[in-house]
């Protein structure tokens, strides 16, 4: 459903093509991405009721070290003894919020940067333009490491170097269709009648990139959680706080794979995989009912069917 948006000023209606079709109903209707969110929901829901269903401090010894999983304890131990179900939900914990939180700081940053670039033009463009590629152009993982090691360690910390290294591919993204939006001519008469930049970029042409915006952020998302448990594995992290990154460390540190004690590692790297999976089914549903021509052929595809 196309629906159009009017000018604050009165007597200048500027058409907005604002696409309203139920867009919470057809990803709900989506196979794909239903079972995206139901895995989502469930790390999500473990992660805030932590403190129920493991009590007390996850790093605790509470049985004999590298025991095998059992009916007292579902995952297995540590080699410290550590019960490695409670390690894994309490990770759950920073995995999801510093990835959820790096993704809406990368996304706000490309998306100011992206849009101011776009609308602008000609020298802030080729600025911001420079510094996008030159983001782009340093080589990700090692800028991660070199910032990682010489901050001083932490979530905090973390955020900032995942955000520092993660906006770039989201400005350039949003730059490419916010510059194809400046040229209509609903952003034109925004600006003969005197709109002011801001309001042209976020009423007038922000709702027109929605699953843009929602694609980034998704693909931030997942940059955020993969990229901590990466710095963390590698002991760039806190590595007395608990996530999975950290869970990934010390088993590691503690010989795992030479000992042959699968337990300790392959829960909290099958979360990370089962949320990106999660993530990106989601992502791929939104492109699918948002692109014309991805929705083209699937609605042929049900017709056929």
């Amino acid at each position: 459903m196309l629906s159009t948006a009017t000018s604050s000023r009165p007597g200048v209606p500027i058409r907005t093509p604002v696409y309203r079709d139920h867009f919470a109903a057809r990803i709900l209707r989506d196979k794909r991405a239903l079972a995206g969110m139901i895995i989502l929901v469930v790390f999500v829901l473990a992660s805030i009721a932590a403190p129920l269903l493991v009590p007390g401090n996850p790093r605790m010894s509470v049985a004999a070290g590298s025991e095998a999983p059992s009916v007292a304890h579902l995952l297995g131990t540590t080699a410290k003894g550590e019960d490695v179900l409670a390690l894994l939900i309490w990770g759950s914990r920073s995995s999801l919020g510093i990835g959820f939180t790096v993704g809406a700081l990368a996304t706000i940053v490309g998306l100011l940067i992206g849009l101011t670039s776009a609308f602008f033009g000609r020298v802030i463009d080729d600025i911001l333009s420079v510094v996008t590629n030159i983001f782009l152009l340093i080589p990700g993982l090692p800028l991660l490491i070199i910032l990682a090691a010489f901050l001083p360690p932490g979530p905090g910390t973390i955020v900032v170097v995942l955000v520092a290294t993660g906006w770039a591919g989201s400005a350039r993204v949003v730059r490419s269709q916010a510059l194809s939006l400046r040229g209509k001519d609903y952003t034109d008469a925004a600006v003969v009648t005197g709109e002011r930049p801001l309001t042209i970029m976020f009423r007038e042409m922000l709702p027109n990139m929605a699953s843009i915006v929602m694609s980034t952020f998704l693909a931030c998302v997942i940059f955020g959680i993969g990229a901590q448990a990466g710095l963390e594995f590698l002991g760039l992290g806190d590595v007395s706080a608990v996530s999975w990154g950290t869970n990934l460390y010390w088993a590691t540190i503690e010989g795992s794979m030479i000992r042959g004690t699968w337990w300790t590692f392959l829960p909290s790297g099958a979360a990370i995989a089962l949320v990106a999976f999660a993530l990106a089914l989601i992502n791929y549903s939104v492109d699918e009912i948002t692109n014309p021509r991805l929705a083209g052929k699937a609605k042929r595809k049900d017709r056929r069917r």
